[in-house]
């Protein structure tokens, strides 16, 4: 038994069996045990890998992305580019490389990131030297003024509360003791209006929904746009609607065992998000697929271009052209293939009120509250 598991174990002792959300946020954020506190769980050494991990081009197509909602704005003097999430720095490190090619872009955009691990600010600290960057540790701290907002896997990390339909009525799951380990058991009836069979369950994530109608609220004041990237669903989950997990050295864990060590997640409800962001005032511009998004944006093209140059330079005399070749298509397969997290992976798009489309959304799609 670990630390944070006796002080779980204490609360409960005191207060009762915990909502899944507070089980959950104890796990993940706990200032001094918590998973994303005391660790890099990022890359082939640790329990799971990104998008921006994978290859340079995810980086720097959503960077182009950045740049082009900054001259549909009307390239403002002063703009923020912020990272809800932003793991190691990579993604912001790449996509901060290619928009800077933009004229005007690096000299009117700064880059903030909200992160709240010790251990993940210094290695983007490392990744952003010499760019500027400052970090906040809630979205809510962001400066005032127009804003760019780019988030890849930070929702699925918020915690999330599960019902459930029993005896005719909804009951919220809970995190209790059962024969002395920790386990979900059912809490009292609580008020849902939703008639549904007998097992049916259902997931919210209140924090998902005010991050998303804080950034509408946001946009709608100053204009900007968010790229919100993650796995997730549009209208019915998957698995039967239970989707929390846990991940561990790459692997699906036990999420009761052994507390503050294993990646809690659960799939993103993105309609929920679209309505919390239309809701505050903003437009919310209906989510596509990874794959689709990044085949929009120009991924192949990259994909190609790089494979030239790693294939002259092996023409050159620097060797390692076809491993450097071979690395890249796989990395397009991994970030596009509808059997990899091309299909899996979702992109919703904010935007102020009165912005054209952001790329790689159709223009007819967007509708607000």
């Amino acid at each position: 038994m670990n630390a944070l598991e006796r002080l779980i174990r204490r609360r409960i002792a005191l207060e009762g069996p915990l909502r899944l959300s507070d089980y959950m946020q104890m796990c993940l954020a706990h200032p001094e045990h918590g998973y994303y506190v005391t660790r890099d769980p990022l890359g082939a050494g640790g329990d799971f890998v990104t998008a921006p991990e994978i290859s340079q081009m995810f980086g720097e197509l959503l960077g182009l992305w950045a740049a082009q909602v900054w001259i549909d704005m009307g390239r403002p003097r002063r703009a923020t580019l912020a990272e809800l999430g932003p793991g190691r720095g990579t993604l912001m490190a790449d996509a901060l490389r290619a928009a800077g090619r933009v004229p005007g872009f690096a000299e009117a955009v700064r880059p903030w990131l909200v992160e709240i691990s010790p251990a993940l600010r210094r290695r983007q600290r490392q990744a952003l030297a010499g760019r500027a960057a400052r970090w906040v540790s809630r979205p809510e701290d962001l400066p005032e003024g127009p804003l760019i907002v780019l988030a890849n896997e930070f929702f699925d990390a918020l915690p999330i509360r599960q019902f459930e339909r029993r005896g005719g009525v909804w009951r919220e799951r809970v995190v209790a003791l059962r024969e002395g380990r920790l386990a979900l058991a059912l809490g009292p009836a609580v008020p849902w209006d939703e008639d549904a069979p007998e097992g049916a369950l259902r997931e919210d994530c209140p924090d998902g929904r005010r991050v998303a109608a804080l950034l509408g609220a946001r946009l709608r004041a100053h204009g900007g746009a968010a790229l919100i990237v993650d796995y997730g669903y549009l209208s019915v989950p998957p698995m039967g609607g239970d989707t929390f997990q846990a991940l561990r050295g790459g692997r699906y864990a036990d999420p009761f065992a052994a507390p503050g060590e294993a990646d809690l997640t659960a799939h993103v409800d993105f309609g929920a998000l679209a309505r919390a962001a239309a809701g505050a005032g903003a437009v919310a511009w209906p989510a596509a697929t990874q794959g689709v998004l990044l085949e929009r944006l120009g991924v192949t093209e990259r994909a190609r271009a790089l494979a030239r140059a790693a294939a002259s330079r092996a023409q050159g005399g620097e060797g390692g052209g076809g491993d450097a070749v071979e690395a890249i298509v796989a990395a397009h397969r991994r970030l596009t293939h509808p059997d990899e997290m091309g299909s899996l992976f979702k992109a919703l798009a904010l935007t102020g009120p009165g912005q054209p489309a952001p790329p790689g959304f159709a223009p007819e799609a967007g509708r607000n509250g």
